[in-house]
């Protein structure tokens, strides 16, 4: 298993940097978020050029979403970087990112959705990352349980998220270290130096805004891959706004998918966890570990202290 050390956690007066790393935003949309990390959690919060820019699709030239990323991983003086959005556009910069400086004053580097390319390359480096809501996403209806599962994570409290059967859970327990994120994201990453290692782990994924035959094909792929043959558990979270062929269609829901393809396995599956591109996203610590417990009745999830 990979050893991973976790970045210090944060004290109120730490400096913060947001920027953004992948698809343009109107910078308005952030500014609530902002407000709760300086007036809510006492932070100084730096705004990346990023927040203000745009280059079609993106916030900036690839260049310049670089550059603004590097700097921020560079500055020993900002102990947390957080994703204004993603998006699409981390894939097409993360290998020109240089770890150097990071290395010598790690930090938590916070996002989820494109920002999975980011936190798996922040894990091949030897840290611990957080898939968690960003600057935009944090104040939308619903998230306060996820506002406040970062806050935690951030200031080093460990969450303990307890969840609701579902018929398609498979009882177990499993502790381990946790990995995971946008499931597009995972399969594209396959084949690339920031792969994702799943073997032993609590895997977890998500996704949006795909059609089920697509659902299905990026399910084989993992499996094909092997991502799914020595997990400890895999929870899967929320899969929003999934689409269908009008005629014929493909017959299965998303949950009725998924289930298919780990069918054959024996560790403990929980379905339907908050995590995703939904408000209730909770704060889950890649690379951290944790215990998954799920019973016929319920499922808890708990990330382990690190200092027990």
């Amino acid at each position: 298993m990979n050893k991973i050390n976790l970045p210090p956690f944060l004290q109120p007066g730490d400096k913060i940097g947001i920027v953004a790393p992948a698809s343009v935003l109107n910078y308005e949309d952030v500014l609530p978020g902002i407000a709760i990390f300086k007036n809510e959690w006492g932070l100084e919060v730096v705004e990346g050029g990023t927040l203000k820019t745009a280059s079609n699709q993106f916030s900036a030239p690839d260049a310049v979403r670089l550059a603004d990323l590097q700097a921020m991983l560079d500055d020993p003086s900002i102990k947390a970087v957080i994703a204004a959005r993603g998006g699409y556009g981390c894939s097409r910069i993360v290998d020109q990112l240089n770890f150097d400086q990071f290395l010598e004053n790690p930090k938590w580097v916070v996002g989820f959705s494109d920002l999975t390319v980011i936190l798996s390359r922040i894990y091949d480096a030897g840290y611990a990352s957080l898939h968690a809501p960003m600057a935009k996403s944090i104040t939308t209806d619903g998230a306060e349980w996820a506002k406040e599962s970062l806050r935690q994570m951030l200031f080093g409290e460990m969450p303990h998220y307890q969840v609701e059967n579902h018929e398609l859970n498979r009882p177990g327990t499993a502790n381990a270290q946790v990995v995971g994120g946008n499931l597009c994201i995972l399969a594209h990453l396959i084949g690339t130096e920031t792969d994702v290692d799943t073997e032993g782990k609590i895997l977890f994924i998500e996704d949006i805004n795909e059609y089920l035959y697509n659902l299905d094909r990026m399910m084989i792929q993992m499996k094909r891959a092997g991502k799914f043959d020595k997990l400890a558990g895999l929870v899967i979270g929320q899969f929003t706004d999934m689409k269908d062929n009008s005629n014929p269609t493909f017959g299965k829901t998303y949950y009725e998918i998924i289930q298919e393809h780990i069918a054959e396995f024996a560790y403990p599956v929980c379905f339907n966890f908050p995590v995703g591109h939904v408000g209730d996203n909770r704060a889950m610590g890649v690379g951290m570990d944790a215990i998954l417990n799920v019973t016929n009745e319920e499922v808890s999830f708990q990330f382990v202290n690190p200092t027990i």
